[in-house]
């Protein structure tokens, strides 16, 4: 385990994630041993353990570590399960859902950032965990089906393709609304047929753009 700030990352989780009602021993003890700060960009290490987002560039952040403890809590990832990440981001949520999950696979539509990403996890041993660049909101058919899907971008509503690459009885969540505010919604597919879908909280990501998503700016 990486102990550098090991007692700010003892302050987020007593502070920021069992105060909010986190209970997942796993969970906490993953964000007591992932160096956050080597997630973030240089100017802003000082920061990583604030509670907060932070800009990791191309007009994408990383979400405070409340939001991702939230998500990856209530997909209930468990040993054996594959698990689709859409939005890899700097790559801090796919190394926490690494040490709860069997296999992730996570997209990321940023060139740049997902080489970022894959850096930062093959330098702190992250082997069961696969990344590409892609359209997130089309998902991953040939690794499908999986037991959850996390979306760490806001959707106009729930893409179709990544339904379809849900298990029976798999757990989605993702953040549902217009570009200005969103409801985080936990998805859980009961059947082909029957999706049971619940409201849970307001947050705000940035838009999931792709083809089942938000259209790119004509400079995105």
């Amino acid at each position: 385990m990486d102990t550098s700030r090991l007692g700010e990352r003892h302050v987020m989780v007593k502070e920021q994630l069992e105060k909010r009602g986190i209970r997942n021993p796993w969970l906490l003890q993953a964000f007591l041993d992932i160096p956050r700060h080597l997630f973030i960009p240089d100017e802003d290490i000082g920061r990583a353990y604030e509670d907060r987002p932070l800009s990791i560039g191309g007009g994408q952040t990383i979400s405070q570590p409340y939001i991702v403890a939230s998500m990856i809590e209530l997909i209930e990832p468990k040993a054996q399960d594959r698990v689709l990440e859409v939005g890899v981001g700097s790559g801090y949520s796919t190394a926490v859902l690494a040490r709860l999950a069997g296999e992730v696979y996570g997209i990321e539509r940023s060139g740049v950032l997902l080489g970022q990403a894959e850096k930062r996890l093959k330098t702190l041993g992250f082997t069961r965990v696969h990344l590409k660049e892609g359209d997130g909101t089309l998902g991953w058919v040939e690794a499908a089906p999986y037991d959850a899907i996390l979306v760490a971008a806001a959707a106009p509503h729930i893409p179709p393709s990544l339904l379809a690459q849900l298990k029976v009885g798999g757990v989605m969540v993702i953040p549902v609304g217009n570009e200005a505010e969103q409801q985080m919604v936990r998805v859980v597919k009961r059947s082909e047929e029957h999706i049971q879908e619940k409201e849970l909280y307001g947050v705000k990501f940035v838009p999931l753009i792709g083809q089942e998503g938000w259209p790119d700016l004509p400079n995105g």
